[in-house]
């Protein structure tokens, strides 16, 4: 079993920053991918930033140039710095972890951005 934690959500107004952690813990011994994903009221879950076990990292066109995922492999841990948010960025944000086709998530942390 994998468990994710996730931290570093909250209250900033636009134009601010935030850096969200996840750190994984448990049987890990072969991550595919690990990143966020993030739900907005009222919309489906979609993909924020992820990387590959090889090191490749893929980011939704949204939030290119604002969003660096990076990650601590010692650690387990994943880290997306936000830049420059902005309202429609307020979602719940959730860290996800892929090893062996199997997919785990964290509880999800609250990101809410201020106009």
């Amino acid at each position: 079993q994998v468990q994710l934690v996730e931290s570093g959500g909250g209250l900033v107004q636009a134009g601010g920053s935030l850096r969200l952690s996840c750190a994984a813990s448990g049987s890990i011994f072969s991550i595919n991918a690990m990143g966020w994903y993030r739900q907005a009221p009222g919309k489906q879950r979609e993909l924020v930033a992820v990387i590959t076990g090889g090191g490749s990292t893929n980011y939704a066109d949204s939030v290119k140039g604002r969003f660096t995922l990076s990650r601590d492999n010692a650690k387990n841990t994943v880290y997306l710095q936000m830049n420059s948010l902005a309202p429609e960025d307020t979602a719940v944000y959730y860290c996800y972890l892929s090893q062996i086709a199997i997919g785990y998530w964290g509880r999800g942390t609250q990101v809410t951005v201020s106009s």
